[in-house]
């Protein structure tokens, strides 16, 4: 096929997707790879003496045609992906992570770098570009160009080995959610569970052929059977299927991958002159060391830790003098919190979904970035897509200047994983005298629509569609020079600010009475139902955030130590969980073989930044709340230092710039309830 007929190497400003066929990808992204190789040489032969233009800013704008070509392939992969592309996706890992190495390790081009690096002081950088400057040479510093060229081979050998193995780890991931069903055939097996469960399950065996009702391992499947569903025995089925992904000592058992990835990691670090992993990771953190975030985490457990013995002991009193259990199992926690939670406040989630149509959600999340930013979503249907449940919105400012392009997919689908996030297909930047906008998208797994209703969102999945928008407006909002500090292309500890700041709407009359309206009758949410939301916001928030420090803690657990010597992963697991355990162990059960944040995706020593950044989150609403929800003083404040900024200037310097002061934990500990 001639590369004349390939989409992907055609010119294109939207994702050309209708005409993308998976035969396309490997041509295309080596032909991109061949034309970045040509922009790379030709800063490296340029006869010129290296400044700030020809090489530091040549350099940041190459490799274009290959960053949207890539990134249009691997957000495939994660959102409609199938056997094909996730086999294309084994074969074309590696070449660009070669590719991405023969840049790093090209001693010609780092001896420019380094030339303009280290004449930075005698030149009129502005702080954006200084910034750029500082993040090149790292680049090339921090990845082995400093190394000798034997050792920069067995780096690449490393970034090789590493680049397959975390995609077999996730496609193990998602292979064991879809291998799992429990089928059910007998009414008596769903006591407690909600109709409109019951009517998506019923659909799901439907499809499949099969009489009954089907519950998979799908988060909008799992989390509600865990929630309501009375049959114990069912649920503990349900439970050690999913806590067991990745560990069944089959082929796609993931037990040997992650200690692979843990050990290749430790000794890439090593070889790069890091005493581990998380103090490689941590060097470009507002964190800065594993040992400031094992202070930071031991700090707020010493604080939540009482507490959640404390809500775990009502937990287990309330189970005992409801069904006789006499000890609580990790199975029962959604089920008796829920119980639990229904007798405190009288708060059921089957109450509230109805004020939760999905649309009215989306209209909400919208009017919220409207009266904070100025920003206006138009539907529009004439975008190619990658599915047919995508929509597009462009969006425009209070001037009628197109801002961004938006694509939203929110169902679950057997080619799409677990989780939701936000990613994006084109960057924002400014060259040559233009402004080039983003195109961004968020991705969900809500409740599908069924015969009988529309998609209805329990409150949770209306916090993760606030929390993902967070980080689309991030993006959306960018207003800088180079693409690879616009929008979300921060410090990992600072990227949760925006997306965990935007879920506190969720929890204020004035919001909620925009959006939140009887997808029936069209009433507005009554007030004591708004009163009982904002009381519940701590119920077992002291559990809640042992919880999330114990995956911090598991973290550090495989990347802030010498991993060598450990040969058994569910007792490494183990032994970092002692500290926050409540639960009992379940040894058929292990976390890390499916904990994809931290060998999947870019979470790796950096589990703790979701902490982290609810600390600046919490100062940031205090502030906001000092003057209103909806002040534009503030959100311009926020939107001119912090949004728009993205990673133009250290992270402490954008939130000293927006607030005035570093942040403190007190908000967040206030917030919580846990002082």
């Amino acid at each position: 096929m001639s590369n004349e007929n390939n989409p992907l190497l055609q010119d294109f400003n939207y994702a050309p997707f209708s005409k993308i066929e998976n035969k396309h990808f490997k041509p295309a992204i080596s032909k991109a790879i061949a034309i970045a190789r040509e922009e790379i040489n030709a800063i490296t032969e340029n006869p010129e003496e290296p400044t700030f233009h020809n090489t530091i800013e040549t350099l940041e704008f190459s490799g274009e045609k290959l960053d949207r070509i890539a990134g249009i392939f691997f957000n495939l992969n994660s959102a409609e992906t199938n056997e094909e592309i996730q086999k294309i996706a084994q074969d074309v890992s590696p070449l660009l992570s070669e590719f991405s190495n023969d840049i790093i390790l090209n001693k010609a081009l780092f001896e420019r770098v380094k030339s303009v690096y280290d004449n930075k002081d005698n030149l009129s950088l502005n702080t954006e570009q200084k910034t750029l400057l500082d993040r090149k040479y790292k680049a090339f510093s921090r990845n082995g160009a400093n190394l000798a060229l034997d050792k920069q081979n067995e780096l690449r050998d490393l970034d090789k080995q590493l680049s397959k193995l975390s995609l077999i780890f996730g496609q193990n991931v998602l292979a064991e959610t879809n291998k799992f069903e429990l089928h059910l055939t007998e009414e008596e097996d769903l006591d407690g569970l909600p109709d409109s469960f019951k009517d998506e399950a019923a659909q799901v065996a439907k499809d499949r052929e099969k009489e009954g009702w089907i519950f998979t391992l799908e988060y909008p499947s799992y989390l509600p059977f865990l929630k309501y569903a009375k049959n114990r025995e069912l649920r503990k089925k349900m439970a050690l299927a999913f806590g067991a992904k990745g560990f069944h000592n089959d082929k796609l058992d993931n037990q040997e991958n992650v200690l692979k990835i843990a050990k290749l990691r430790y000794q890439r670090a090593q070889l790069l002159g890091y005493q581990t992993h998380a103090h490689f990771v941590l060097e470009e953190r507002m964190a800065e060391t594993p040992e400031k975030v094992e202070q930071f985490l031991d700090e707020i457990l010493e604080k939540a830790k009482p507490a959640a013995e404390k809500e775990f002991a009502q937990l287990e009193n309330f189970a005992k003098d409801l069904d006789d259990i006499d000890q609580l199992q990790k199975w029962d926690a959604a089920y008796y919190s829920e119980k639990l939670k229904q007798k405190l406040f009288a708060l059921d989630d089957e109450k509230l979904k109805p004020y939760f149509k999905l649309e009215s959600v989306i209209d909400g999340v919208f009017t919220v970035a409207n009266k904070l930013y100025g920003l206006s979503f138009k539907e529009v249907f004439d975008i190619d897509k990658y599915h047919e449940d995508v929509k597009t919105f462009k969006v425009v400012n209070e001037d009628k200047n197109e801002i961004a392009l938006f694509y939203a997919d929110f169902h679950p689908r057997p080619g799409k994983r677990d989780g939701a996030w936000m990613t994006g297909y084109k960057p924002q930047f400014k060259k040559d005298g233009k402004i080039e906008r983003p195109h961004i998208s968020i991705v969900c797994n809500f409740t599908k629509p069924s015969k009988n209703e529309p998609s209805l969102l329990t409150f949770n999945e209306v916090t993760t569609l606030f929390h993902e928008f967070g980080h689309a407006l991030h993006g959306m909002l960018g207003d800088t020079q180079y693409p690879s500090l616009s929008g979300a292309n921060v410090y990992w500890d600072f990227v949760e600010l925006p997306s965990q700041l935007l879920e506190n709407w969720c929890y204020e009359k004035e919001a909620l009475q925009l959006f939140a309206k009887h997808y029936k009758t069209g009433e507005v949410i009554p007030m004591e139902l708004i009163q009982k939301i904002k009381d519940s916001a701590n119920f077992q928030e002291g559990m809640f955030t042992v919880r999330q420090l114990s995956f911090g803690l598991l973290d550090l657990s495989w990347h802030g130590v010498d991993p060598t010597d450990i040969t058994d992963v569910k007792a490494n697991e183990d032994k970092a969980f002692e500290p926050t355990k409540l639960y009992p162990n379940v040894p058929e059960n292990c976390m890390s073989t499916a904990f994809s944040h931290i060998f999947q995706g870019g979470y790796s020593a950096g589990y703790y930044s979701y902490k982290w950044a609810e600390v600046l989150d919490a100062d940031t609403f205090e502030y906001f709340k000092e003057h209103g929800i909806f002040s534009r003083e503030i959100a311009d404040k926020f939107k001119a230092n912090i949004l728009s900024q993205g990673g133009t200037q250290h992270p402490m310097t954008l939130y000293k710039n927006f607030r005035g002061k570093a942040p403190k934990p007190d908000a967040l500990l206030k917030r919580a309830g846990l002082i």
